[in-house]
């Protein structure tokens, strides 16, 4: 059932930044923005406990009651991303250990380590603390757990916390040193362990560790973040009943298993950034020009999409809820460059993620610094407490949401796209290629898809999750998962199998009987050679697009046909019945292309839409979003439908929501 939900504007705010005299007016300018949710606390361990066991909350106490008393909803940051001095002081072996061996050590935040015991049971305590006194408090409408887990490269630590409870985590999982000699092939270099207390961490090698090793240690090493947040929803639960609890994710973040750490959330979010995604990330240089001030078009949606995915894994529902816990009100100041966001960019962000069933879009943050590491980055107010830009644009968009209605999550969609974290842990371990990179894959596809105006849902590799689908696109899924081959088998869905998919095991040795592994199940063919290709070299196909960086050598079995291939004479996409195999990264004409053809073989409704638009429907509402510096006319998707905002022609960055 489609529950509906109120959209909704957030704000993040600091008051241990601020004279106390200015809360008051603060909260004031908040509503009158049309803002109802506010976010608080996450990095103010220091201020509720200046010394060992002082515990001061009192000016918490006053703030949240400040925030309440203009009808504020409270959403509280338990503050164990930013550890006080003391605490490191007091056990300096919680400190995480970067790679190279050298301790990641006080003086900005994120300085900790998952494994350390003694910082989880200290952050238990301040958590327990905090969900005592403020757990039933009637503002309080949500928990957030830390910030940004892993954050500044912090989820893996080389410390010997970490060696202790590897070498923990490998008895469990093998039983005897033989049998993670087997799984690991540690015959190779004469690597066999005799007891687990002979394994190090995989850091400091002459050359590259076993990639076995990688593996199992980041398998671990998530594992880590998911007991650490377990902790503090535990107790949440238990002090704060029906309160949910969130976490804010990161963009194109994959240090750690997402989905599994939401197991243990109510709400999944994120925190977006368009603009510095786009300059961080992006290689294009045509690409960064035209987006400059706005942002990759299918970048922010695919992480709505994943984020969407994690907040249905708690109760294994269809539909999951999400919120944006910080969004981009302006220039920001981590980026090798960062620019303006251009007139309207602001606006469409929020329709974008209300669209993909976004509860709330918060800012970051409500006032700009004057201080310390984050001055540069713009925030609703300038430093002086005058309205900035966005903070117009909170108003205007409060002002637009009674005439579009109540949100819900995106009805289910006939497309899956799988996204799986270990796979990125593979190809980062052992990407044969410089540029070999698993979230740029997942993105040709998924943009491929935008592209023709269909909704996706993005999900983990499970048989649940594609379960009764017409299309499922699977790529470089690294290891064979017999139970999603053999939902897919026994399952209806046309299937798209990209490069790489099936090519390893679970233990990283090359899947037997060659690559894809079990997916042979679903198409007889082998792989006999891969190849990584420089930047400057395309592999062009005879029926047009090319594959980039990564090709694959493939032979086709009985019954299967050759639909594509190189124009130096090699198979280039297979198919046998409802399943084709893709074996490279597609260029984005080629990514197009396939994906159109599967489309139309499906049955499912997609036409190509200009190279700047893009739609999302949401229960009776259909968005259409010109991410580009021209007007568009899109009445072919308008389709004569009441318009509920905007117009036609789309103007340049604007949007147009329509009844449908």
């Amino acid at each position: 059932m489609t529950v509906e939900r109120k959209q909704t504007l957030g704000v993040c705010y600091y008051p241990e930044h601020w004279p106390e005299e200015r809360w008051e007016t603060d909260a004031r300018m908040m509503a009158e923005a049309g803002i109802s949710h506010v976010r608080i606390g996450e990095f103010a361990w220091s201020r509720m406990e200046p010394e060992p066991g002082q515990m001061e909350f009192d000016w918490l106490d006053r703030a949240f009651e400040t925030l309440h008393a203009h009808g504020l909803k409270v959403v509280l940051g338990t503050p164990t991303a930013t550890p006080p001095k003391w605490l490191v002081d007091k056990m300096p072996d919680m400190l995480a250990i970067d790679k190279d061996g050298r301790p990641r050590g006080f003086g900005s935040r994120r300085h900790y380590c998952f494994s350390h015991q003694g910082y989880r049971d200290e952050s238990a305590r301040i958590v327990t603390a905090l969900a005592k006194r403020y757990g039933k408090h009637p503002a309080l409408i949500a928990w957030q757990t830390d910030n940004e887990y892993g954050c500044h490269n912090t989820v893996l630590s080389y410390s010997h916390a970490a060696r202790k409870g590897f070498r923990d985590w490998l008895s469990q999982k093998y039983q005897s040193p033989d049998a993670l000699n087997r799984a690991w092939g540690n015959v190779f270099w004469s690597m066999e362990y005799r007891s687990f207390d002979e394994v190090e961490l995989p850091n400091l090698t002459v050359t590259e560790p076993n990639p076995s090793h990688v593996l199992d240690f980041r398998r671990y090493s998530s594992d880590q973040v998911v007991a650490f947040n377990k902790v503090q929803t535990d107790i949440i639960r238990a002090h704060s009943p029906n309160i949910p609890i969130a976490h804010n994710f990161m963009g194109r973040f994959v240090e750690f298993d997402h989905f599994a750490v939401s197991a243990d959330l109510d709400i999944a979010s994120w925190d977006t950034y368009p603009i510095g995604f786009l300059d961080r990330d992006a290689n294009d240089v045509e690409t960064k020009k035209r987006y400059l001030g706005i942002g990759d078009p299918d970048n922010q949606a695919l992480h709505h999409d994943l984020y969407r995915a994690c907040g249905a894994v708690r109760n294994g529902e269809a539909e999951g809820r999400w919120w944006v816990m910080e969004q981009q009100p302006g220039p920001v100041n981590w980026a090798p460059w960062n620019p303006a966001p251009v007139p309207g960019a602001i606006r469409l962000w929020a329709y974008e993620a209300f669209a993909a069933g976004a509860e709330v879009v918060s800012y970051f943050r409500w006032r700009q610094p004057s201080f310390a590491q984050e001055q540069m980055h713009e925030a609703l107010l300038l430093p002086n407490a005058e309205p900035n830009e966005a903070y117009g644009v909170c108003k205007q968009i409060s002002g637009e949401l009674s005439a579009i209605g109540a949100v819900s999550a995106p009805q289910r969609s006939d497309v899956a796209l799988v996204f799986d974290y270990e796979s990125a842990w593979a190809w980062h371990t052992q990407p044969q290629g410089r540029d070999f990179d698993y979230f740029d894959l997942v993105l040709r596809f998924y943009r491929a898809l935008r592209q023709h105006g269909v909704s996706v849902d993005v999900v983990p590799p499970t048989a649940e999750a594609v379960a009764d689908r017409k299309l499922v696109v699977v790529p470089g899924l690294f290891a064979d998962n017999e139970t999603l081959v053999d939902a897919l088998v026994d399952g209806d869905a046309t299937i798209l199998l990209g490069p790489r998919t099936g090519s390893k095991s679970a233990d990283f040795q090359i899947a037997e009987g060659l690559p894809p592994g079990k997916f042979r199940k679903l198409i007889d063919m082998k792989i006999r050679r891969v190849e990584s290709i420089p930047p400057f070299v395309d592999v062009p196909l005879s029926e047009g697009g090319a594959f980039q960086g990564w090709r694959e050598f493939l032979v086709p079995g009985e019954g299967v046909e050759t639909v594509r291939t190189s124009q130096d004479g090699h198979a280039a996409q297979l198919s046998q019945g409802r399943v084709s195999y893709l074996g490279g990264r597609p260029d984005p004409e080629l990514a197009a292309s396939v994906i159109g053809e599967l489309l139309a073989k499906t049955g499912i409704e997609g036409k190509r839409l200009h190279r700047d638009v893009r739609i999302r429907d949401n229960g009776k509402v259909r968005f259409i979003f010109n991410y580009g510096p021209e007007t568009v006319d899109v009445g072919d998707v308008l389709e004569g439908r009441e318009v509920l905002i905007g117009q036609n022609p789309l103007g340049p960055h604007d949007l147009i929501a329509v009844r449908l």
